[in-house]
């Protein structure tokens, strides 16, 4: 028998292993998280869509501009849209 990892078999780790191989029976008689836990699966769906979502764009901004707004952490893109919004005069 092939030694693997740390001097242990394939047979070895396969006794203790907490997540052992699916065999077609466990695929068979699986079913989807979300009917075996519906709550938990309607809170993991992530954030709801927004109603005006942000566009991806490319921008060239001046190294000093983009230091400033980086060096104020995350957020900083957040930072430059609320800025441009009040030049524009949007809300």
């Amino acid at each position: 028998m092939p030694v693997t990892r740390k001097g242990y078999t394939d047979a070895d780790l396969a006794a203790v292993s907490e997540n052992p191989e699916w065999t077609e029976a466990d695929f068979h008689n699986a079913k989807p998280f979300a009917e075996v836990f519906p709550e938990l699966a309607r809170k993991l769906r992530g954030r709801p869509r927004s109603d005006s979502p942000k566009r991806q764009v490319t921008l060239r901004l001046d190294a000093d501009v983009l230091e400033h707004f980086r060096a104020g952490g995350p957020g900083w893109q957040s930072r430059i849209n609320a800025d441009l919004r009040k030049l524009a005069g949007l809300k």
